[in-house]
């Protein structure tokens, strides 16, 4: 485990549980964004759960590096989904934006957990 893939299991845990709370707790913004992107409430809540899981495994991560592997390569593709989602949805860039950014994060924790350097 080096400190940059510490961090950026940091940084993706604490933006991960936050999401993925306001989509369990079904927040008003989030069920107004489920509703624009035709989710279901449910479905939106389900997604939260992910999320929420997803960090538990980058946390779980910093002692056992596979389950963190596990976890962020699932926090990957649940951010090709929301790109993939929104660009269904006929989005701006700006409105997944943050999905792009927070996969390519993702794909950086990733890559220093594997000790890939550029």
């Amino acid at each position: 485990m080096t400190i940059v893939s510490t961090v950026l299991a940091a940084m993706l845990t604490v933006e991960f549980l936050s999401f993925g709370a306001a989509k369990t707790l079904a927040l008003a913004p989030m069920r107004e964004r489920a509703a624009r992107l035709g989710y279901s409430t449910a479905a939106y809540r389900g997604i939260g759960a992910l999320e929420i899981a997803g960090a538990s495994g980058l946390l779980i991560g910093l002692a056992r590096p596979p389950i963190g592997i596990a976890a962020g390569i699932g926090l990957a593709l649940l951010m090709t989904g929301a790109v993939v989602a929104h660009i269904r949805n006929g989005d701006a860039m700006a409105e997944y934006a943050p999905a792009v950014v927070t996969g390519l994060v993702t794909l950086g924790y990733l890559a220093a957990l594997a000790g890939v350097s550029p």
